[in-house]
């Protein structure tokens, strides 16, 4: 599946958005679910993708390849950034967002903000001062949109990258914790879209999450940076059963940016040559196994390329959702390359 010659930016940062999308289409509907529970609907390794089932709780109905709020909120990301030349104003992403919910209820989905979000929006609905509605949010919401951020910031500039997650993040997510989850993520993709391998990847997360973790106000919070490291460490040589078992059971599948956002590196690190193997073990890990599969999905998207995953899956993403990813990807291309020339 992966292409013959190295991949090139654009092809990274195709990489990186597919990934993303195909790795929320995977654990669409399996997320929010035990991991026994997906074993025996699925088996121990979801084979591709399949359709929400009747009782899911936020999915039934939904058909096969259908991407969550992970990507629809990447996408409205990546539309802020490329129009912000890399900034990204806390107010315009509030509206977006709400505009966003109020268009999945129309359609009739359950598929709403997550806990952090819906938080620090309502208290800005009532007048509360933007620079101070971010300062519970701890779950995972900000690393699941973070991708696009990656993408339009090179690696080298860490800095301005960490500014960069920070204002995109801080209307809904401005906690030490949450902005090291999400400068993480961030810095992996950019990383990826440099050349850089998913292990050396890693390395720069890790950075960026240590940085990034005095940014924000401070909450009671494992290290991100640190857990990285543990988790990545722990599965090293293992079976994908194994792997799976110890990531569920140690590292932690919640909304939590503690666990999740580690969870997701453990699984890149598993299998960094096999992107599509990544996404499915990502998506049958059970808890919030579309956003970890998600994350890893963008993070091995950006490194291997889009030429990583099978033509057929993402046909079927990019068919299903309507998602104009190669032209997000050269919009946020475009941004990166004006700040990496300035």
């Amino acid at each position: 599946m992966r292409p013959l010659s190295p991949p090139t930016v654009r092809d990274r940062a195709i990489g990186a958005l597919t990934g993303l999308a195909i790795g929320d289409a995977l654990g669409m509907p399996t997320q929010s679910l035990p991991r026994g529970t997906i074993a025996s609907r699925y088996g121990g390794l979801i084979d591709g993708f399949h359709p929400g089932p009747p009782d899911h709780p936020l999915a039934a109905g939904l058909p096969a390849g259908t991407v969550t709020d992970d990507t629809e909120q990447a996408v409205i990301l990546a539309r802020l950034v490329i129009a912000g030349q890399g900034a990204v104003e806390p107010g315009s992403l509030a509206t977006a967002l709400l505009a966003w919910e109020d268009s999945m209820r129309a359609r009739g989905s359950l598929d709403l903000l997550g806990p952090s979000t819906r938080r620090a929006l309502d208290a800005l609905l009532a007048g509360a001062d933007p620079g101070e509605t971010g300062r519970t949010g701890t779950t995972n919401g900000a690393a699941m949109r973070i991708t696009p951020v990656g993408v339009a910031t090179v690696s080298a500039d860490l800095d301005l990258l960490i500014d960069r997650v920070v204002a995109a993040s801080r209307v809904s997510h401005d906690t030490g914790v949450a902005l090291a989850g999400a400068a993480a993520v961030a810095a992996a993709v950019s990383a990826g879209l440099d050349g850089a391998a998913v292990p050396e990847a890693i390395g720069v997360a890790v950075r960026a999450a240590r940085r990034a973790s005095a940014r924000g106000h401070w909450v009671a919070a494992a290290d991100v940076a640190a857990r990285i490291t543990w988790a990545t460490g722990l599965v090293r040589s293992l079976a994908p059963d194994q792997v799976l078992d110890l990531v569920y059971r140690l590292v932690g599948t919640s909304l939590a940016t503690q666990e999740s956002v580690p969870a997701a590196f453990a699984i890149a690190a598993a299998c960094p040559g096999d992107a599509w193997l990544a996404c499915r073990m990502a998506a049958s890990v059970g808890g919030d196994c579309d956003t970890i599969a998600a994350i890893t999905g963008a993070i091995c998207g950006a490194c291997l390329g889009a030429g990583a995953f099978p033509a057929e899956a993402v046909a079927t993403v990019l068919t299903v959702n309507d998602l104009p990813l190669d032209d997000l990807a050269d919009g946020l291309l475009l941004v990166r390359s004006d700040a990496s020339a300035s």
